[in-house]
């Protein structure tokens, strides 16, 4: 499926007796929306070739007059001489370059670069042309959409607008590499390639689970802006494809076109969107003639409105394209390139004088030896220091619970003395309290009354006893509150409550 997946809906738009300068005031809306006034006073196109690859242009629709190119047929043969309609092409050439007619160009279609010129290359067929049914059946016309390419791209194209397309379904492969290796060769080149996405996005038999439409072949080849189509409200149009080819989008539904003769039309579709958008790649081109095709498309990137909230989306791309916003975006990152071109000539980037040779360090056969060696010791004494911290938390003094220290005979020297029990820990009946924070002298051994157990951030009782020594939190915290009155029963299980945690915490 080639132009008749992209092209939409056409209906006509007025009957004969109708003034043409109504089609003006139907494209008063989108002109609006692209911001056209402000961008036609900075540029409308003048020494700009668009290159419409598609199935013709008739040059002599009164709206084009004077700027058309009739390139190469590639069809030719298959035409066998027969007339082709020309009717998607004209409409396409007509959004981008048409100039209207009557006093001061006043009616009929405006492009969006008006004084770009068309360079009309014929490599798809339409139903309305007599040589229909042969395009479809023959093999011939596989290769022409790259050969009209690769034809603009050596004839002074500098924007390639390409509305067409085959989708890529399960089981066909559409990849064209002679269309791929054209559109690199065309890029290599300077020029900028615009493509449409396709208007599968409300067939259902085509969508998948997630919503997401076929992927359409030129427009999902690196290096091309990928358009959408969006209806008034700046969201996707139903029909256009939903997927992550998208780059940016524009109006593409209900957009007045020119038709062969003195037609005009209504027309729907992701092509119309991807005409506009070459338009405006022709304002930028026009601006800037040097700009690189990506910087032509990071300008319009970064043009974009009304899009996604995370910034991008397979609905729209980045968003819906303007024309205004784009040519001031292409000012500064065209002062951007040319700051960073900058500098001193090439021949003196290096100092006053030629650099010299390169000198070698030849490298000892001991050197990778050492580095291995100081790397495996300097992290086997990680390792070790790793160990040796551990070993010493486990080996921490932990305080007893009173009752569970061994009993031992009084005096400094004896088990209960300054230095505790064996363990390392101090008994609350063995220590308390100095002067000086230090522990004190051991006092006469006593009974003493067993309370019931408590946690460790209980009050002191009233009458001024000296607090016992609490065990620590096991969780490895200390705790920030006075200790307990006195230590617990012989016995008794300790109880620890999270120092942090409020009145009903889980303890730690």
């Amino acid at each position: 499926m080639l132009a008749a997946a992209l092209a939409g809906a056409w209906l006509p738009l007025l009957a004969p007796p109708a003034h043409a300068d109504e089609i003006r005031d139907r494209q008063r809306g989108v002109l609006d929306e692209l911001g056209m006034d402000a961008a036609w006073k900075v540029t409308k196109g003048g020494n700009v070739t668009v290159a419409v690859v598609d199935s013709g242009v008739d040059p002599k629709q009164k709206d084009l007059a004077g700027s058309v190119t009739v390139g190469p047929n590639l069809l030719a043969a298959i035409d066998g001489g027969s007339k082709p309609a020309h009717l998607h092409g004209t409409n396409m050439a007509s959004l981008i370059a048409g100039h209207g007619h009557g006093p001061g160009g006043g009616a009929g279609i405006i492009g969006i670069a008006p004084e770009s010129r068309v360079l009309a290359i014929r490599v798809i067929g339409e139903k309305e042309d007599p040589s229909y049914g042969r395009y479809r059946s023959s093999r011939e016309a596989e290769d022409a959409v790259a050969k009209g390419i690769r034809y603009a791209a050596d004839h002074g194209a500098d924007v390639i607008n390409l509305s067409l397309g085959k989708i890529s379904v399960p089981g066909r492969d559409t990849e064209i590499p002679a269309e791929r290796d054209a559109i690199g060769y065309a890029i290599g080149k300077g020029v900028v390639v615009v493509s449409a996405v396709g208007n599968n996005g409300d067939d259902s038999g085509l969508v998948d689970g997630d919503g997401f439409s076929p992927y359409s072949y030129p427009a999902s080849y690196p290096g091309v802006i990928a358009v959408a189509a969006t209806q008034p409200s700046h969201e996707r149009a139903p029909f256009s494809n939903r997927n992550l080819s998208v780059v940016l989008s524009a109006p593409g539904a209900g957009l007045p076109v020119a038709g062969p003769g003195d037609s005009y039309y209504v027309s729907d579709g992701t092509s119309d969107a991807s005409a506009l958008v070459s338009g405006i790649a022709a304002l930028i081109r026009a601006r800037h003639p040097n700009m690189a095709p990506a910087l032509v498309s990071q300008a319009l990137i970064e043009s974009t409105r009304f899009g996604p909230k995370n910034g991008y989306g397979p609905d729209v791309g980045f968003g819906e394209v303007n024309a205004e916003r784009a040519l001031n975006a292409a000012d500064t990152l065209a002062k951007g390139a040319s700051t960073a071109s900058a500098g001193q000539p090439g021949g003196k980037r290096f100092g006053g004088r030629d650099p010299g040779p390169v000198t070698i360090v030849h490298r000892p056969v001991w050197v990778t030896p050492t580095v291995i060696a100081v790397t495996v010791i300097g992290v086997g004494g990680v390792v070790g220091a790793v160990v040796i911290a551990l070993a010493f938390h486990r080996r921490h003094p932990r305080v007893q619970p009173a009752g569970m220290a061994p009993a031992g005979p009084a005096g400094p020297t004896g088990p209960a003395g300054p230095a505790g029990p064996p363990g390392g820990g101090f008994g609350p009946s063995q220590a308390r309290p100095g002067p000086g924070g230090g522990f004190g002298p051991p006092p006469p051994r006593r009974p003493v009354p067993a309370p019931p157990a408590t946690s460790y951030d209980t009050p002191r009782q009233p009458g001024g006893a000296p607090p016992a020594f609490a065990p620590p939190d096991p969780a490895g915290h200390r705790p920030s509150g006075p200790a307990s009155s006195a230590p617990p029963a012989p016995g008794a299980r300790p109880s620890f409550g999270a120092p942090d945690e409020p009145s009903g915490g889980t303890p730690v």
